[in-house]
């Protein structure tokens, strides 16, 4: 299906094709599948729709989809980070271990430690992506094993348990304000102040721009490797931060958090519209993403689906949305070498 409109002695001329045209109301596909999922399973088991459910729903997916945020803009760059499950559970652990020792500490101190953390984790990798010209899958794989055995390390293998964080630390994510969970309220702000950086900034431009065409912003004078190392580096501040709310959450910090949690976050941005090939990505799509992802984990066990079922579900919903995201791309290209030619 196209249409073809000849510019010509003032005329436009615009060619479009089906997947360009789709690529527009992606996000309102997502929300009305969103929509149906929910009632399908309101329809099985009545108490979903609680507002209880829907905020524990919204509270549990609170801390994924503030690392999708980064996700998104590493993947926007052609990257991928395999490391954040570690750079996690090495915050979580620094910050759990600190506040244990020092039960005094304010945990705005605690959650700006994770997120120092977090950062010198991200810029590590930052550099050996962008300086040493190690690729994104090889460096955060190799990072990853190298922050987990600084995690074991840093433990000594053991864990921090509930009973030795103060209270003030676990209300970190237990607390409200105005009713509503310190974890959402986070999340909201970590996705305006995103929102408004890569729409707003001549950076976040620039970070687009990297991931459509590297050569070409070469040659436009933006330099990719500070880019590339910008993106790992809010990356891994990012995991740092979550890693805080983490272990404040499940009130336990452990050498093995988060294990394979990058998964589930990659997932969400593939369900979110962010295009592998990079260069495309929105905050109102890996919105989305998560919200669905979240819906997932939360609506199968309410209707009882064999785990087994569930990762299979799970599975197939996102190799659907990566046929869809690569048909869309496939269309969207065809459009623009269409009017090139033109």
């Amino acid at each position: 299906m196209k249409k073809v409109v000849v510019e010509l002695t003032g005329k436009t001329l615009e060619k479009t094709s089906f997947g360009a045209s789709f690529a527009r109301f992606r996000e309102l596909g997502l929300l009305l599948f969103i929509l149906m999922l929910a009632i399908g399973v309101q329809l099985r088991n009545p108490s979903f729709l609680t507002m209880e459910n829907l905020s524990d729903m919204v509270t549990n997916t609170a801390i994924l989809s503030i690392l999708v945020v980064g996700m998104m803009l590493v993947i926007v760059t052609r990257g991928i980070d395999l490391s954040i499950g570690a750079t996690l559970a090495l915050s979580g652990m620094i910050a759990a271990l600190t506040v244990s020792a020092y039960p005094d500490v304010h945990p705005l101190l605690a959650i700006l430690l994770g997120i120092l953390v977090g950062l010198i984790c991200g810029a590590i990798i930052g550099l050996l992506v962008a300086k040493a010209g190690i690729l994104p899958i090889i460096a955060t794989l190799g990072m990853m094993n190298v922050f987990r055995g600084t995690t074991f390390f840093a433990s000594g293998g053991k864990w921090v348990s509930a009973h030795q964080m103060p209270a003030s630390f676990k209300a970190i994510a237990t607390g409200s304000v105005l009713g509503i969970n310190t974890l959402i309220l986070i999340a909201v702000f970590i996705y305006i102040l995103f929102y408004y950086f890569i729409t707003y900034t001549r950076t976040g431009r620039q970070i687009y721009a990297v991931g459509s065409n590297p050569e070409s912003a070469r040659i436009s004078g933006i330099q990719n490797d500070k880019i590339l190392w910008l993106v790992y580096t809010i990356m891994g501040g990012l995991s740092g931060l979550a890693g805080v709310l983490w272990v404040a959450k499940f009130a336990s910090a452990q050498g093995d958090t988060a294990v394979g949690y990058e998964l589930s976050v990659i997932a969400a941005c593939v369900l979110g519209g962010v295009s592998i090939a990079g260069g495309s990505g929105k905050i109102s799509g890996i919105i989305l993403g998560s919200i669905l992802l979240g819906m997932l984990n939360n609506a199968l066990p309410l209707i009882n689906v064999s785990p087994f079922w569930q990762m299979g579900i799970q599975g197939a919903i996102i190799l659907i949305a990566v046929v869809i995201n690569a048909l869309v791309k496939r269309g969207v290209d065809r459009n623009n070498l269409m009017r090139r030619q033109i």
